[in-house]
């Protein structure tokens, strides 16, 4: 199974404190928008979202049909594909993709420890 680009996405309570902390650790501002609370940020092939206000908890992200530079890739397991390999193997999805479409949707489910595993197709 191939989930595709990896990256946590953290909950800041600031965004620009964050910013600044983590361009200290030699990540540089990769996409994203401050001016609407989130930034998507690179050192090498590692990313970081900071999101601000948007969600409660960290979560574990993966971008199927995307490598670490959110280039389109050609061979990827669509997140339908991933979903249905989950459901198989008994995990529980708290939200689904709609299995009657193509192109961008996503799945998320919660680990073990409570974390969330968010799988965002963007192609």
């Amino acid at each position: 199974m191939q989930l595709g680009a990896f990256s946590v996405s953290l909950s800041v309570k600031d965004l620009a404190a964050s910013k600044a902390f983590y361009e200290k650790l030699g990540f540089e501002v990769f996409g994203g928008d401050q001016d609407k609370h989130y930034l998507i940020m690179k050192n090498g092939d590692t990313l970081i979202g900071l999101f601000q206000g948007m969600f409660e908890q960290n979560i574990l992200t993966f971008n199927p049909g995307w490598d670490a530079n959110a280039q389109p890739v050609d061979d990827f397991d669509d997140v339908r594909v991933i979903q249905k390999a989950l459901k198989t193997k008994g995990l529980e999805l708290v939200r689904e993709a709609d299995e009657h479409t193509e192109g961008p949707a996503s799945i998320v489910l919660v680990d073990p420890d409570g974390n969330p595993v968010l799988i965002d197709q963007h192609v």
